[in-house]
Formats: structure tokens, sequence, C-alpha cells
């Protein structure tokens, strides 16, 4: 289960009661530099990699919990608040990770900071003006690749690589 739960829809979290809670009293900041989304291109996916203009790290908006398995082992998960694509993923995918703005890290992160209309608020598609996107090669979908080739950009043929802003 707890694999089945690694994002949540922004929408629908203060419904849903695995999220409910959560959304009031266990958000996080999940940090990153960068995401790959992918965009089927005839029998194969074409990953682009997604990050801010200046490259700067940035945080994703999560819940976090802790809890017992079934076994007694303790575990503390997360997961990601996805929301409607901003202009510059539409093309690409139909979600994407709530990015926060630094200024909304604070109020995010306090405890007793409760109001789940107002958190709610804060969960908007971040501002395509302030991101770019590439793409890059499908070594990225290999989990045995790690390496800095798999966010290098490259180049593709077709209208895929002209819709980059």
């Amino acid at each position: 289960m707890g694999a089945s739960m690694i994002n949540a829809r922004s929408e629908t979290a203060k419904e849903k009661p695995a999220f409910k809670e959560l959304l009031q009293r266990r958000r996080c900041l999940i940090p990153a530099d960068a995401f790959y989304e992918w965009t089927k291109t005839g029998k194969s996916k074409q990953p682009f990699c997604f990050e801010m203009i200046e490259r700067e790290p940035f945080a994703f908006a999560g819940l976090w919990d802790s809890w017992r398995t079934p076994e007694g082992t303790a575990l503390e998960t997360c997961t990601i608040l996805a929301t409607t694509p901003n202009r510059l993923l539409a093309d690409v995918h139909d979600r994407m990770p709530v990015i926060l703005p630094a200024a909304s890290y604070d109020l995010w992160l306090d405890p007793e900071f409760r109001d789940l209309a107002a958190t709610t608020e804060m969960l908007k598609p971040y501002d395509a003006g302030l991101m770019r996107r590439y793409a890059v090669s499908t070594r990225v979908n290999n989990v045995a690749n790690d390496d800095r080739q798999c966010s290098e950009p490259i180049e593709v043929a077709g209208n895929v690589q002209a819709a980059l802003f």
C-alpha cells in the first residue's frame, strides 16, 4: 500500500481519510533540484527534465506519516502532492508535483497552521515562467543508471522538441 501512495491528488487530499489529517498536521517539504516526466513518442517514451530557470533547488509539498507494518516494523513514509500541470508540463503529462514558493515554506511546516481551506489554496501549479524543460536521454529510464548523462540535455526530432519553452 505504501508504494501506491507515492503521490496524492492535491484537489481531493482534504477529503480522503488517508490524507486529511496529514494535510492538517503532518506536512513536509521534499527538496529537489529537478524532476522528470515522460511523453509517449511512437512506441517509446521520451523523458524530459524540469527544473528552475536558475537551476536552484526547490521543494515539493509533501505529507508524512509514521506507522507500523503488520510485522511490527516502524516506518516513516511521505507522499508528494500533485496538481494540474502548468503550461510547461501540460503537453507532456496531465499532473505535476506541487512546488511551493520559498516564501510559503515556514507556513507549510507550521504544525499549528491547520486551516484546510488555506492549506489547500497553497497547492497550485507552479509558475511556468520560472521553470524550464529539456529532453534527456532514455538512460534515465533505468534505475541502474545513476550518472550525469541521465540529466544532460539532448536533441530530439519532431514536434516534441518544438514545444519547449
